[in-house]
């Protein structure tokens, strides 16, 4: 006799997952996930608004990546200076396009086509405290629309860093995604979870070498983050989720990287996402290089070209992101 199960879905239960998809080339490079990271790269800034520095003045980081499935992503992150206030500020918009998706009745008559999208608009603000610490707040407007069902949300991120650069160490958390629905899209006023997340990280380069390392985690506030859409394995009498193992629940929250500097201009990172692999995996199907993530840039005067790619089972996403200032002065 089959039995439906009713527990809670523990995986990709929350709206807005979008707000969890990179922004810029050079974290898709990290593996989609780093909140520690130094450098000059304000789009770094947009998931860890501790991040934003004041040598970052009237930069803008520009990115577009063309995703699996022919979904589009195009994404803006600018940063100022307030030199009265002691305050770096920063905008940034992240958006998704889907394409036309053809709209059918329950029987698979078509009775026209919808374009799906989904946005976030966002301002972020970080101040220093002392010499080595720094701390941020980001507001989120989030808006998602698949063609007669729309919803709109609110929340906010708060974040830490401290960073001594003489050590070329670096270290951040962050609490991401903390709000509310505005609208939803039944239009009843069941409000869905957004995808909260408590991330850290620690970023640390070699003194001798010109290599530096990261290794990041994320969903910390919850030990078991295995997606199991318990709708989707509805009358499975073999629950392979329950089996998962203390080390794989571990594994499950770590994304490490690694960044090579051969030259003053020439940067090349890789990352490995153990949650994504594991997500990714599927059965009597060749699994190749799933959760792994390369990238490159250089590193010019007046802009910075950045690109990632990374894989999907049999697809690639590529990523191209554009630092440069708003003046055409050099970094």
């Amino acid at each position: 006799m089959s039995h439906i199960g009713i527990s809670q879905t523990l995986g990709g239960n929350a709206v807005f997952n979008f707000l969890k998809q990179s922004n810029t080339a050079q974290l898709s490079a990290f593996g989609g996930l780093n909140v520690s990271a130094p450098g000059k790269d304000v789009g770094m800034g947009f998931q860890n608004p501790a991040l934003l520095r004041k040598e970052m003045h009237q930069q803008l980081n520009t990115s577009f990546n063309a995703f699996v499935a022919g979904i589009s992503n195009y994404s803006l992150t600018g940063a100022w200076y307030l030199e009265e206030a002691k305050t770096n500020i920063g905008l940034g918009i992240n958006y998704f396009n889907y394409g036309n998706i053809d709209q059918t009745d329950a029987s698979g008559n078509i009775s026209g086509s919808f374009r799906p999208r989904d946005y976030v608009v966002q301002v972020m603000a970080s101040r220093s405290h002392k010499e080595k610490w720094w701390y941020g707040a980001t507001l989120k407007f989030i808006h998602s629309g698949y063609g007669q069902y729309r919803s709109s949300g609110i929340a906010m991120d708060v974040a830490l860093n401290y960073h001594d650069t003489d050590k070329g160490l670096q270290a951040g958390i962050v609490v991401k995604n903390m709000g509310t629905q505005l609208s939803t899209y039944d239009g009843t006023g069941r409000k869905e979870e957004l995808p909260f997340d408590l991330q850290a990280g620690v970023t640390k380069k070699l003194e001798n070498a010109p290599v530096q390392f990261s290794i990041s985690f994320h969903d910390l506030h919850r030990f078991n983050n295995f997606y199991n859409d318990t709708s989707f394995r509805a009358g499975e009498g073999d629950d392979d989720f329950t089996k998962k193992n203390t080390l794989q629940k571990i594994f499950n929250h770590v994304v490490i990287a690694a960044q090579f500097f051969p030259h003053e201009k020439i940067e090349l990172t890789t990352g490995y996402n153990f949650q994504r692999r594991q997500d990714l995996n599927g059965f009597n199907i060749s699994n190749g290089l799933n959760g792994f993530t390369l990238g490159t840039a250089v590193i010019l005067p007046k802009i910075h070209i950045r690109y990632a790619t990374g894989f999907y089972q049999r697809q690639l996403f590529h990523q191209f992101s554009l630092n440069f200032n708003l003046k055409g002065n050099a970094f």
